[in-house]
């Protein structure tokens, strides 16, 4: 088969691979830990490009730097068939949900300090993982148990549903919750496994019989999963002797209902949802000192504090961090997320009530303050390192002991490791700000072709970089790409993606030797033909997407322009990896020239940029991608003019429509409603269209508390302006953005008399892994655009 026809097959068969390959992740080595000194780390993969259910593996290397990946727990060796047919508790499917994880599996893991005992769940049955080495070999020999699974089969009612378990620092016992319990285990030794329930909530009426409980206990609640990134509920201490965890009250939250209408004998699910503008789950946490005897078996509290804070004024829990030699620290935030404190939680402070906090730092800005993973954090020797929205210098900064010390122009996204000498962060470099690159990026996207083709260190690159507390920065990561890592005292594992490679990439590095992770992963059999520029009054990154050199419209003079973006803010799409423009890439291959161009709101520019849409949503993301519409022929005839790359088709601006999915449908609907002149045509998936059906910390954060900010920035009041063809589409699964906001739309475009489709997706959730549901949502929006703009 030729070349040509590879792709083109390719191209045909990539909606159902995505879908079958958990877009192309499937594989892949993902989630890794440094663990020790870092000469070791664990990680998560599955067995083959299609695979599914996911094991716990171990990188390491021996003592003449050879390095080595062992296998330590696999799902199939331990439960047999059913682990492919998984079975997790509701609670889990939620978490899953939140963390957008379609993996089954192991899909987390807890490990101690040590790195030689790791604890983790399948299908609901909690194991344990202990790794021996051999002294003659000294290779790892791993040993994988079901811990306490007795005490689950004799009173599941009591121990069961094993949530979000974590090994204590020392190894010795696991914590877990139910959900109503906080469980400690007890590992093994002479006396056998045991399960005791240490904390409770639960409800009675004033009878003294159980009532409906709104409480939970030991989990994170929904808006700090789904807006915060924190998806823990309870914490250890590091000397393993104290716990902090949380519970909250739903009661005053609104109750929604999830139902499927294709099988009414099945009732509908309630759930409590924290909806914009109204109230919040009620969020505790406790302290507790816990004993243990002779045998280090569990043996009570000495110990239990609510946390004291003000409450009522900050309301949200934002992030958690406990150092070892330090007591925790804790991020909360007022409603409208413009002021937070960080405070320090006595527990092992001189003098101190348990449980007593004092204030070490408040901040405060006018629009929000933005939450930077890893922060608020302790340096070993005790200096404080927190966040910044800086706006006078435009960027977001942090701060030790209050003094700024990361450069202007360097973004910081996410802080992996606080040192006594550094900072491993995740950066976006503002080039506008930050004139200068280190040394290690010279010729790293810098010329102006390379850049093209394969992004630059800019808003377009997620960079993996140490910085020192004098402000200078020393790249770890080289290439434009989207990085993470995970690092120890010696060692340092870098994971990403890059336009480079189709593959997901994961290095574990050791001094001067590193080593590739390996990877079975599949790849979609093309590379995205993907030109970087920018776009219009307001710079904006933009990926324009060509047809295959192989297509028939390879050689089009013109043609029809999809936009295709996110385009709000907590997020971007325009990001220096492949794996953003493949479907982009079967897009153009269906005869379009596809855009995707990152505007105001959206990341990676600094507080400036992101604080454009306060209030205002709904103009200014609209107002963006009509900019990129009107500046496109002039782009595109200047990428032709140079002549370094095969032609790129000329837009067809008679012939402009918009795809998207959660705040890209949003933009998509707009797009026809309010802007028709420019968009003939659009697919909106998922769309919110009405955000008081949104929750509090997300869409509060952008657009206040004034629900006349919310009539002004929704769109279902704009439905008998419709005169362009538009598809809804929607789970009724979908319990993030619910189907009630495209049946809204729906209903009022259908009081106003104005045709629409909508495509209504039984058993569907925001994510679409389906591997039918993918291949035909693809193929039906392509046919209803080629139908409308014919």
């Amino acid at each position: 088969m030729s070349e040509t026809n590879d792709v083109n097959d390719a191209i045909k068969h990539f909606p159902r691979l995505r879908a079958r390959t958990l877009r192309f992740g499937c594989g892949a080595p993902r989630s890794a830990q440094t663990v020790g000194d870092g000469s070791r780390a664990l990680f998560l993969r599955s067995d083959g490009p299609e695979d599914l259910v996911t094991a716990l593996w171990l990188s390491w290397f021996d003592e003449s730097g050879e390095h080595h990946e062992t296998k330590l727990a696999d799902p199939r060796e331990l439960l047999g068939a059913t682990a492919d047919s998984e079975d997790v508790p509701a609670e889990e499917k939620a978490r899953r949900e939140r963390a957008r994880e379609g993996g089954t599996g192991i899909v987390g893991y807890s490990s101690d300090d040590d790195g030689n005992r790791i604890v983790f769940t399948i299908n609901g049955r909690l194991f344990l993982t202990d790794i021996d080495w051999n002294d003659e070999t000294g290779a790892p020999e791993p040993h994988t148990r079901e811990l306490a699974g007795e005490w689950l089969d004799e009173d599941p009612a009591m121990y069961t549903p094993v949530l979000n378990p974590r090994i204590a620092p020392d190894g010795e016992h696991v914590l877990y919750t139910t959900g109503s319990y906080l469980m400690l285990v007890d590992i093994g030794g002479e006396l056998g496994d045991r399960i005791t329930a240490v904390y409770g909530v639960s409800v009675e009426d004033e009878d003294g019989n159980p009532a409906e409980n709104t409480w939970k206990i030991g989990l994170a609640e929904f808006v700090a999963g789904e807006e915060m990134d924190r998806y823990d509920g309870f914490w250890w201490a590091p000397d393993s002797q104290h716990v902090l965890f949380e519970s909250f009250d739903t009661a005053d939250e609104p109750t929604w209902y999830i139902s499927d209408p294709a099988d009414p004998e099945k009732p509908a699910a309630g759930r409590r949802y924290p909806r914009a503008l109204t109230r919040n789950a009620d969020v505790y946490l406790t302290v507790i000192t816990l004993a243990f005897d002779e045998n280090g078996r569990y043996a009570g509290i000495t110990g239990n504090a609510d946390v004291d804070w003000d409450r009522e004024a900050y309301e949200y829990v934002a992030a958690v961090h406990w150092r070892r030699g330090h007591d925790p620290l804790v991020l909360v935030q007022n409603r409208r997320q413009t002021r937070d404190q960080v405070l320090e939680v006595a527990v092992a402070a001189d003098g101190a009530a348990l449980g007593a906090t004092r204030v070490l730092e408040e901040h405060a800005n006018d629009q929000w303050i933005d939450l930077i993973h890893g922060t608020p954090a302790y340096t070993p020797d005790g200096r404080l390192v927190c966040p910044l929205n800086d706006m006078a210098a435009d960027t977001n900064r942090l701060t030790v002991d209050g003094r700024p010390f990361t450069p202007a122009g360097w973004n910081v996204r996410a802080v992996l490791d606080v040192t006594d000498d550094d900072v491993l962060a995740v950066v976006q470099r503002a080039p506008e700000i930050a004139t200068e690159v280190p040394r290690a990026w010279a010729g790293s996207g810098a010329a102006s072709d390379a850049e093209s083709l394969f992004g630059g260190h800019d808003a377009r690159s997620f960079d993996v970089v140490s910085i020192d507390y004098n402000g200078t920065i020393t790249p770890v990561t080289t290439d434009p790409g989207q990085w993470t890592a995970s690092r120890g005292e010696r060692g340092i594992v870098v994971s990403g993606r890059d336009m480079r490679s189709a593959r997901a990439q994961m290095r574990h590095i050791l001094g001067e030797q590193s080593a590739t992770i390996s990877s079975t992963a599949a790849e979609p059999g093309f590379a995205p033909n993907v030109t970087f520029t920018r776009l219009g009054e307001h710079q904006l990154y933009t990926a324009i997407i060509a047809p295959s050199p192989s297509s028939p419209y390879a050689h089009a003079d013109k043609l029809p322009v999809l936009m295709k973006p996110y385009g709000g803010p907590g997020f971007q799409q325009v990001v220096a990896s492949q794996s953003f423009y493949w479907e982009g890439q079967w897009w153009a291959d269906q005869g379009f020239l596809v855009v995707t161009a990152d505007g105001r709101g959206t990341t990676g520019r600094g507080p400036a940029w992101d604080r454009e849409i306060f209030e205002d949503m709904k103009d200014v993301t609209l107002a963006d991608q009509i900019e990129a519409v009107n500046a496109l022929p002039e782009a595109v005839s200047r990428l032709n003019a140079d002549g370094r790359r095969p032609g790129v088709p000329m837009p067809d601006l008679d012939k402009v429509c918009m795809i998207g999915w959660s705040y890209g449908g949003f933009l998509s609907a707009l797009a026809v409603l309010d802007a028709p002149n420019v968009f003939k045509a659009a697919c909106a998936g998922a769309p919110p269209t009405d955000w008081t059906l949104y929750d509090t910390h997300y869409t509060e954060r952008y657009l206040g508390l004034d629900p006349d900010v919310y009539r002004r920035n929704g769109i279902v009041q704009d439905a008998p302006g419709l005169v362009r063809p538009l598809m809804l589409i929607h789970g009724f699964a979908d319990d993030n953005v619910t189907i009630a906001h495209s049946l809204r739309l729906s209903q009022a475009l259908m009081a106003a008399g104005r045709p629409h489709t909508f495509l209504p997706l039984t058993g569907i959730t925001h994510m679409t892994n389906d591997e039918t549901v993918a291949e035909n949502l693809l193929t039906l929006q392509r046919d209803f655009l080629r139908d409308a703009l014919a």
